[in-house]
């Protein structure tokens, strides 16, 4: 890989690029994303907006670049590539045999055309939403394909696309031990090179967390939620796959880079609506309305509606909090290198206490969660982000 074309550091200059189409068919009731829904009419105009941000920030080299959404997949085949070819005429690769080019996907949105569109624009990873295998979980999660559109699309994937990743979602209402067991075996029966697993989590505002609040749904009890993450650990781990970060396993030599580079706190490119970017230590944001995004830019104008930079502490503790989610934990030589400052000054003591509770391990190199600490990751980087204060 070329590596020489970059002149500043990775949590600097971005290696990596994000493109968010916001459109879907149906928004679930769990999502909180910056989604459209019924307003496929506004698709070519946001494909000229999106183009203008592109054309605006062309020119770079990336390593890895991923499509999100939304649903990128519920565009048309003629849309896809329209949209493909502004990203491959404006960013360039720096290897085009190593890249990573990957887009999320629904089973229902899928066909064989949309699939031969991807592979010749250099699309190479497919992350597709299953969620679950069994009917009566899809209900209850909101989802609207079928099992049996699940192997239709992944069929299609599987001729054309060499790397494949399933989403699955557990401690959805009413699942049972059974009903995740399941999931997990038919997910591994397709032999997914990546796999992510989700706790179902109720975003304030969403209709499932109206629901819940209605006492029409009931959330699974926390106890219950652990035991189901257990059982996904020793399933996925036993059958070859490296846990790699909180949520992620992968085949070896299949993690997701473009997410290990936001792990690692380092720089991306972020366009499209509600899209977030990181370079030169500036996070910016943008707007997150579909029709104020295409007004903004159609109108000349920047979308980014917040801007922030964070001074070097805020930086060095937001780094142990993304770092301490893999299973490479936080390096204290690249820490000091990347934040200027030394980890066990900043957190030596609560990093002891930890410890003590056999929470984290340290090897004197690094320091990681255990399996105990992976059970309470949130509450602990919590607890790690008040010794800011």
């Amino acid at each position: 890989m070329k590596t020489d074309i970059f002149t500043a550091p990775p949590w600097l200059q971005p290696r990596t690029a994000y493109f968010h189409i916001p459109f879907c068919a149906h928004h679930c009731g769990y999502c909180d994303f910056a989604v459209s829904v019924g307003n496929d009419h506004l698709i070519e105009l946001y494909l000229d907006a999106l183009e203008l941000e592109i054309q605006r920030t062309s020119s770079h080299p990336i390593e890895t670049a991923f499509i999100g959404g939304g649903t990128p997949t519920h565009l048309s085949p003629r849309q896809l590539e329209r949209f493909l070819k502004s990203i491959r005429a404006n960013f360039f690769f720096v290897d085009d045999a190593s890249r990573e080019f990957s887009i999320e996907s629904t089973p229902e949105s899928f066909s064989e055309e949309k699939v031969a569109v991807l592979a010749d624009y250099g699309v190479n990873r497919v992350s597709i939403g299953v969620q679950s295998f069994q009917d009566q979980t899809l209900g209850a999660l909101d989802r609207k394909h079928s099992v049996q559109q699940i192997a239709q699309a992944l069929e299609w994937v599987r001729r054309k696309i060499p790397v494949v990743s399933l989403d699955l979602i557990f401690a959805a209402p009413g699942q049972s031990n059974s009903d995740w067991e399941r999931d997990l075996k038919s997910a591994l029966a397709y032999q997914p090179e990546h796999l992510s697993t989700y706790g179902l989590t109720y975003e304030k505002g969403t209709p499932l967390w109206k629901q819940r609040e209605r006492g029409l749904v009931h959330a699974v009890e926390e106890d219950q939620e652990l035991h189901l993450y257990a059982h996904a650990i020793e399933t996925l781990t036993s059958a070859g796959y490296e846990h790699y970060e909180i949520s992620n396993y992968a085949k070896p030599g299949h993690r997701c880079r473009h997410n290990e580079r936001y792990w690692a706190n380092e720089a991306y490119f972020g366009l499209g609506v509600g899209a977030a970017r990181y370079q030169n230590g500036v996070r910016e944001l943008n707007v997150r309305d579909t029709k104020k995004y295409i007004q903004l830019l159609l109108s000349g104008e920047p979308a980014t509606f917040q801007s922030e930079r964070l001074d070097p502490r805020s930086r060095a503790f937001e780094t142990i909090a993304v770092q301490l989610r893999r299973s490479d934990g936080i390096d204290r030589s690249r820490f000091l290198t990347q934040s200027g400052m030394d980890l066990d000054e900043l957190i030596g003591e609560p990093i002891t206490h930890l410890i003590a509770q056999e929470l984290l391990s340290d090897d004197g190199r690094s320091v990681r969660l255990t399996l105990k600490g992976k059970f309470l990751a949130d509450g602990m980087i919590e607890h790690l982000m008040k010794s800011q204060c």
